[in-house]
């Protein structure tokens, strides 16, 4: 799938963001695979296109004999509020966001924000600020600096999930339940 990078629950299973164990492997690639789902050697890949701008804070693990690279902690979870599917949904991406906060050693939420500001998806301020005002409130100065890189338009707290409620202060739209 070269050029490519493990991304998503994959990364956040190598960091030991989650305990879940998922049965594929999500791969970001700069090729437009055909297919989506591909499976090599018993193992099953999902695959997503990226551009190669998207190709940064990238760390180089080794399988065996295989250099692979990783996306590092902070980039894991920028992907992961970019798009909450690559988590496993929000509530696996929320309790991987919990347990990148816990690990004091990887976590570096400025970090975070200056990855995000490259990625250039405001969603990851608006669910990011979100949450953190709710898990982690003592984050203030990060909580701030997410509400002042609010895009102007409404995003869903989770695109998966019908929502009903408004946030109008991190203009997102939220599920029931929220």
């Amino acid at each position: 799938f070269s050029p490519c990078f493990i991304s998503g629950w994959s990364a956040a299973q190598h960091w030991s963001l989650t305990e879940q164990v998922f049965r594929s492997v999500c791969v970001s690639t700069a090729r437009k695979p055909r297919t989506r789902k591909q499976k090599l050697g018993g193992t099953e890949f999902v695959l997503r296109t990226v551009p190669q701008t998207q190709f940064f804070g990238l760390k180089t693990v080794w399988r065996g004999r295989t250099r692979v690279q990783v996306t590092d902690p902070s980039r894991t979870i920028v992907d992961l509020f970019s798009d909450p599917s690559l988590g496993g949904g929000l509530r696996s991406s929320m309790d991987m966001l919990e347990n990148y906060l816990r690990a004091k050693d990887q976590a570096d939420l400025k970090l975070v924000l200056k990855y995000a500001d490259q990625l250039g998806n405001r969603a990851v301020f608006k669910r990011l600020g979100f949450l953190l005002q709710r898990i982690a409130p003592e984050q203030k100065g990060i909580i701030k600096e997410c509400a002042e890189r609010l895009s102007a338009g409404y995003t869903k707290l989770d695109p998966q999930l019908a929502s009903a409620r408004l946030a109008t202060e991190w203009r997102l739209w939220l599920p029931a339940g929220w």
